[in-house]
């Protein structure tokens, strides 16, 4: 091992993620090493240390419609992948728990997004998934934060009970084609907002709060930090 690749190893260890970021080889996303933090949660849950589409923790990386796994121009209902305008407003196709909230009263059991839908899967492979809404919560109410910056990019450093950490950049959201409120983090879940099925589940942050959020309409683009299963 040389001296760069000895020094990025023991900066990661000690979960200070800023210098050896998320580095790919220059391989297609599908086999990339992408790295990750075990930041000793009860589930123990290893996170990406960076967003899907990204090179390392400060980047945005891609924004993705809930359910879709490609990122777009223009992020909004009317091109929005599951569903279609019926009288009037937007009817789903898939993931609906609610008739009212269906095209032509379509119900379905899915609450969790399948792996063909998910953009961590899609993206970066098997091993990789979205966080559930429990994830998220797990991981804001037992990490410590600060609000910093890397290379002038404003966001949440959060650090585990076993003192690794991970950064995460307030990167908005899109709405049609521009971003909204950039100075705010809105990480998209795997799931399903059930009593209004046109939403998704979202981690949401800024300078001096955090908490789980389903408020999002499922058609705007937002960013996404894949996890794994623990070895």
């Amino acid at each position: 091992m040389n001296l760069q690749k000895a020094i990025a190893f023991m900066i990661l260890m000690i979960g200070a993620i800023v210098v050896t970021g998320c580095h790919k080889t220059d391989e297609p996303d599908d086999v990339a090493v992408h790295q990750f933090v075990d930041l000793g949660l009860a589930s123990g849950t290893l996170w990406a240390t960076c967003n899907v589409g990204a090179n390392s923790p400060e980047e945005y990386g891609d924004y993705f419609a809930w359910g879709e796994t490609v990122p777009k121009d223009v992020y909004s209902w009317s091109n929005y992948q599951y569903g279609d305008t019926l009288n009037g407003h937007f009817a789903m196709n898939k993931y609906c728990s609610d008739s009212e909230w269906g095209y032509h009263w379509y119900v379905d059991s899915l609450t969790i997004l399948e792996p063909m839908d998910d953009a961590a899967t899609a993206n970066w492979g098997a091993d990789w998934r979205m966080p559930t809404k429990e994830e998220y919560e797990e991981l804001y109410q037992n990490t410590s934060w600060v609000w910093t910056e890397i290379n002038g990019v404003e966001g949440r450093l959060m650090t585990g009970p076993n003192g690794n950490s991970v950064f995460f950049p307030a990167t908005g959201f899109y709405l049609d084609h521009e971003v909204i409120c950039p100075g705010l983090g809105i990480y998209w879940s795997n799931t399903l907002q059930l009593s209004c099925p046109e939403r998704g589940w979202s981690l949401h942050f800024d300078w001096e709060s955090c908490h789980v959020c389903g408020t999002y309409e499922r058609c705007r683009g937002q960013v996404v930090r894949a996890v794994r299963a623990a070895k």
